[in-house]
């Protein structure tokens, strides 16, 4: 079968032809309709060895069901979170990281979910309720914020989405932000919490916006720049404030009940995954340079055909 591997150079990935997967006992077979690519995996590649095979969102039909008798049945459509090997004709996943899709939900929306989404959702779920706080977001055009905007918002708070360009963040109204800015220091006030994901000089402003009991939430470094933190600083800014790290990963329950709640909400028309991409998937390696220089807003999704 077909499917892309590291390429362990600049261009990242190359299609192959690879064995087929061969199951676990709690694994499904699965069909690749479409699948997902983010930029945190496009970090990876580039410390990848020749070979490796990416690939953690995608979304297709199970043509194998799990031998342990588990599971979605053979010719059922679901979206999936393996923890690799996604970008293929076929994969194998655990039957705990698979959610079943109604006929409302295409393969292209629900490749879009997982790992943004999974993020966005158990980010929320950490800081606890949300309703009347205000938010800072920082990173808000990418795949996690338009998410996290949106269920925010939903949820009641007050949410300022940092955007790099009015490009980028056209959406984020439309989902619920309250405000959107460019720069952290462009925000109004001071904020309950603080979503941070870019790192580098944003952190520490984002830090100086906290309000008196407030709390930031680091969870990813999409600059690539190290936060540099002084703690005198800190100690002088917000009483009492918090500052925590957050990993999607961080969870002791399958991926199966959260995906379960991503693929309901957009069936209601209540999630509304922001497509920045489409394109066949042999256009892979085209979309992860446009992807990593910041060229597509919200979710790139590969279909194969």
């Amino acid at each position: 079968m077909k499917a892309f591997v590291a390429t362990g150079g600049p261009e990242l990935v190359r299609q192959a032809e690879v064995g087929e997967p061969v199951q676990r006992p709690d694994e499904a077979l699965v069909k690749v309709d479409a699948y997902s690519v983010n930029r945190g995996e496009i970090f990876q590649l580039e410390q990848s060895a020749e070979g490796a095979r990416p690939g953690k969102d995608i979304a297709g039909l199970v043509v194998q069901a799990a031998p342990d008798g588990s599971g979605p049945k053979v010719g059922q459509r679901v979206v999936g979170h393996p923890s690799s090997s996604g970008w293929a004709e076929l994969v194998a996943v655990p039957v705990g990281s698979l959610a079943l899709l109604p006929d409302s939900v295409t393969a292209v929306q629900a490749a879009a979910l997982p790992l943004a989404g999974l993020t966005a959702l158990r980010l929320l779920r950490t800081t606890g309720c949300v309703a009347g706080r205000r938010i800072l977001l920082t990173g808000a055009s990418g795949g996690v914020g338009h998410y996290a905007t949106e269920l925010a918002a939903a949820a009641g708070a007050l949410v300022t989405a940092v955007s790099a360009s009015s490009e980028r963040g056209e959406r984020l109204g439309a989902l619920g932000a309250a405000a959107v800015v460019h720069e952290v220091e462009d925000a109004r006030g001071t904020f309950d919490l603080v979503l941070e994901s870019t790192g580098g000089k944003n952190l520490t402003s984002a830090l100086s916006r906290l309000a008196p009991r407030g709390q930031l939430v680091w969870f990813g470094q999409a600059s690539r720049e190290p936060a540099l933190l002084d703690f005198f600083d800190f100690f002088a800014g917000p009483v009492s404030a918090t500052v925590r790290h957050f990993s999607y990963a961080d969870v002791d329950e399958p991926d199966a009940a959260d995906l379960e709640t991503l693929v309901r909400l957009v069936a209601e028309d209540r999630l509304h995954p922001e497509l920045g991409r489409t394109a066949d998937w042999q256009q892979t390696a085209g979309v992860l340079a446009d992807l990593r220089d910041r060229r597509i807003r919200g979710n790139a999704v590969l279909t194969i055909s």
